[in-house]
């Protein structure tokens, strides 16, 4: 029996995404886990400060959407069932502790760029994975 059974793989849908998903991949097949492929889509009330009066579900909608077909081209191409990919709207950070515990996993992936100094003052998301998940993190190199 793996110490590993279940996997979540976090991305975040740009160019990079297929370094963190071959690694995955490999990591799961290497241990006979089960992969569970997530994107987080953030409110879009939060890239504008909250402060517009306006009515923004529309342009939410049309995010939304947009994530969940990218990600379903992924799945297809790495082999991730329909049932194991996961779009949600929220804070990377909390949706991925979130759906770590809700999906029960052994294992959280997510990319990391290895920031140092101001930048790592600043934090990420893979730095906030890491201080809150109840499971392992692995952060995967980006180049």
């Amino acid at each position: 029996m793996s110490i590993y059974q279940k996997i979540l793989v976090a991305i975040d849908l740009t160019e990079e995404a297929p370094q963190v998903l071959n690694k995955a991949v490999e990591v799961s097949k290497a241990l006979g886990a089960q992969l569970i492929l997530a994107h987080v889509v953030e409110p879009v009330g939060y890239a504008y400060g909250g402060d517009i009066p306006m009515d923004l579900t529309e342009l939410q909608d049309q995010l939304d959407k947009a994530a969940k077909d990218q990600l379903s081209q992924y799945g297809d191409q790495y082999g991730v069932s329909k049932e194991n990919q996961v779009v949600t709207v929220g804070r990377p950070e909390s949706e991925i502790h979130r759906l770590s515990k809700e999906q029960d996993v052994d294992l959280v992936i997510v990319g990391s760029h290895g920031r140092k100094g101001f930048q790592l003052l600043l934090g990420s998301t893979a730095n906030g994975v890491l201080h809150g998940t109840v499971c392992d993190v692995l952060a995967v190199r980006i180049h």
